[in-house]
């Protein structure tokens, strides 16, 4: 077995120095995109115990009036993906087209898309429990033109 040399060593505690610096720095002031450094915040906190809880998905409405759940088999796109994104598609609705391609892309048979809307159902919790009700909002809207 060899033995590490003095500048291997160095390198090594360089590394674990800075490794130690962007953990501790992530920890403070970083956010989830800078993970593995930054805190994971879905993980680290909770919702109060009377506060709904909410539930996100994508739907969308076909060109004969069906609904369509769209989820990551039909569409390609994971549900993490569109609520990690969600403040962009607020902000700019017409990014949901791009759902409604890649729905196409994989359903060529199915009916076109003339609507995507990200809906985010709400679900009661009264001291930390289910209450078994819910309200859907409408968050972002789609339509084709």
């Amino acid at each position: 077995m060899e033995t590490l040399t003095a500048r291997g060593r160095a390198y090594r505690v360089l590394a674990t120095l800075v490794a130690g610096a962007l953990l501790l720095v992530g920890t403070f002031w970083g956010q989830d995109d800078h993970f593995p450094f930054g805190p994971f915040r879905m993980y680290s906190t909770s919702n109060p115990p009377d506060q709904p809880a909410p539930d996100t998905r994508v739907e969308a409405v076909g060109t004969d009036g069906s609904v369509v759940v769209l989820s990551e088999r039909n569409s390609g796109i994971r549900r993490a993906e569109i609520e990690g994104q969600q403040a962009r598609y607020t902000d700019d609705p017409a990014l949901l087209a791009e759902i409604a391609q890649a729905y196409a892309q994989r359903n060529p048979s199915q009916p076109a898309l003339v609507e995507v809307r990200i809906v985010v159902r709400w679900h009661g919790i009264v001291d930390g429990r289910p209450t078994r009700t819910y309200v859907d909002e409408t968050v972002v809207r789609w339509q084709a033109s």
